[in-house]
């Protein structure tokens, strides 16, 4: 499911790259001092990658199942387009912001890593998981990234996210 094969015949650019975050953008840890205070770890390359991609003119949104300050944070950090922390609906969400943003479902892209994420796997023009990804993720998705989440998958999904693009406007 790796590679170019499984990436599906595209008429369309991305224009829009949602993903869940944690075990997608983040390994899947949460520290917790004890405190109530807590912490995640983010891979720089994966930021990287989704600034190339907001250079690029994609929109990206992190949509994720729990709350964190860190998520906002991170989401702060790179300047994305919205981050949507802590929500139960989470395709509800995706359809929303296909609808506000007049994006079709063939130009999103989505990753994910768990259950939470399948549906909006399976409804996104391309649906990704990430390498370390449950089974029925694995199985929904349309490729699969080789880098584990929180460890360069995201970056794996920009460069091919632009790849794409940059094959459609040719």
């Amino acid at each position: 499911m790796t590679g170019t094969a499984g990436i599906r015949e595209k008429k369309t650019l991305i224009k829009l790259f949602a993903l869940d975050v944690d075990g997608t953008l983040t390994d899947g840890g949460v520290y917790m001092d004890g405190k109530g205070g807590e912490f995640k770890r983010f891979d720089i390359r994966d930021g990287y990658g989704i600034r190339k991609l907001i250079d690029l003119g994609v929109k990206i949104f992190f949509i994720s199942g729990r709350y964190s300050a860190a998520t906002q944070q991170r989401a702060d950090d790179l300047g994305i387009t919205g981050c949507i922390n802590g929500t139960r609906d989470k395709l509800g969400v995706l359809k929303a912001l296909a609808e506000n943003n007049r994006i079709t479902r063939a130009e999103i892209a989505f990753a994910g890593d768990d259950i939470p994420d399948v549906e909006c796997i399976k409804w996104a023009g391309w649906g990704i998981a990430v390498a370390n990804a449950v089974p029925e993720v694995v199985k929904a998705a349309d490729w699969k990234t080789e880098s584990p989440g929180g460890n360069g998958a995201i970056r794996e999904c920009a460069e091919k996210i632009i790849e794409i693009n940059e094959g459609e406007s040719e």
